[in-house]
């Protein structure tokens, strides 16, 4: 063999995807329960199937896989007959479906192995939470576990690396994101192009494919839009009329584009207070990657003149992995007056207020508004920067 023929690089990636990149919900034992659906929803290209393989290799469970895209199961499961259905689960401990949004009636289906096969353990995964979501609540209320699967995070990372490491590459983070192919690659050109794989060919193609949207152009428009406001508080009214769109349909492709994990929408916090606003919400990517392809700007940081936004971007959406991933239960809003002032972010949980700005730069003179204070007495403060963000987000 000549080793010069070799590609050392490629290897390196791999090694660093699959051996040393560890998802949060591994081992999966513990959210499979007997006569239970295992839901596990995210966005393409996150690593719901890898999760779901590593953990049939390792089982030692009887288990069924199929894929949601064989058209004899979706005509068999489909049918919701319980003379089809329950034959194709009998001998098994455990059926296994992946992209199990395209079987029609897929929540009915299940809830009929789930309540017939005695101990039957099931997992699905689904990419679109607008398809599968919609199947499966009703039927399947009471009788499934949900687990979201978002692009690496920075605590799944921290198994991995150390926090010097992880900080070293904080750059790479906020240009190209943290979805696993991108964070096994090496080379930028190659990062890029994947990215806007993923973006073209998976995330978009789900919502052009929903038999509501006529529009694609419309809906890329309004992506670039959200793009560019990130961190800015924004009016349906405002979007609708930059667009020349009714306001009605741009709240549908809002929808949409965050059920289809593209986008986060934030609302604004008020306790009534005359002077605080809430008839605008602020949009966040859930990758920083996917919102940099969608106005394709790939610069390095000393190059660019959103890094503020990046960052407030990128920490946001940290957040909200740590905290679906801990699981913390809190309710999120930003916070803002008409006089201006305002904070990133503000978490209402077991009854008390925590407010968290978020600055790239240097923070040590950054003290909370005046009317924070004020206003909300007893709630916290904190600016989470380049410096401390680790200890938010791990």
């Amino acid at each position: 063999m000549d080793l010069n023929s070799i590609n050392f690089d490629k290897f390196k990636d791999l090694y660093y995807y699959f051996f040393m990149f560890k998802r949060i919900y591994e081992p999966l034992d513990k959210y499979i329960k007997p006569n239970k659906a295992l839901v596990i929803y995210g966005p393409r290209r996150v690593g719901k199937t890898t999760l779901l393989q590593n953990y049939l290799q390792q089982t030692k469970l009887r288990y069924r896989l199929d894929s949601g895209d064989n058209i004899r199961l979706q005509q068999l499961l489909g049918s919701k007959d319980f003379k089809q259905i329950l034959p194709y689960a009998e001998g098994y401990e455990l059926i296994a479906i992946d992209e199990a949004q395209n079987i029609p009636n897929i929540g009915e289906s299940l809830k009929i192995i789930v309540d017939q096969v005695p101990g039957i353990k099931v997992i699905v995964t689904g990419s679109s939470s607008f398809e599968l979501a919609g199947q499966v609540g009703e039927p399947l209320t009471g009788r499934k576990n949900t687990l979201i699967l978002y692009p690496m995070s920075q605590l799944e990372l921290s198994l991995s690396f150390s926090r010097f490491e992880l900080m070293e590459r904080i750059e790479d983070f906020l240009v190209y994101g943290s979805y696993p192919e991108i964070v096994q690659v090496t080379k930028e050109q190659e990062k890029i192009e994947l990215i806007f794989e993923i973006t073209d060919s998976y995330l978009l193609k789900d919502i052009l494919a929903f038999d509501r949207v006529k529009k694609s152009r419309l809906l890329t428009d309004l992506l670039k839009l959200l793009a560019f406001q990130i961190g800015k508080e924004v009016s349906l009214n405002e979007l609708s009329v930059n667009l020349r769109a009714d306001i009605k349909t741009v709240q549908r492709y809002l929808d949409l584009l965050e059920k289809a994990f593209i986008i986060k929408i934030v609302s604004g916090f008020s306790r009534n207070l005359r002077n605080e606003i809430v008839n605008k919400n602020k949009y966040f990517f859930i990758d920083n990657g996917i919102r940099n392809a969608v106005i394709a700007q790939f610069n390095k940081l000393d190059q660019r003149n959103d890094v503020g936004e990046l960052w407030e971007n990128f920490i946001f959406i940290e957040r909200l992995k740590f905290r679906d991933y801990s699981p913390i239960h809190s309710n999120f809003y930003f916070w803002r007056t008409y006089e201006g002032q305002e904070i990133d972010l503000v978490e209402e949980r077991e009854g008390k207020l925590f407010g968290y700005e978020f600055k790239w730069s240097d923070a040590k003179k950054i003290k909370p508004p005046r009317n924070w204070i004020e206003n909300y007495p007893e709630a916290m403060f904190k600016v989470i920067s380049g410096n401390n963000y680790l200890d938010y987000v791990t």
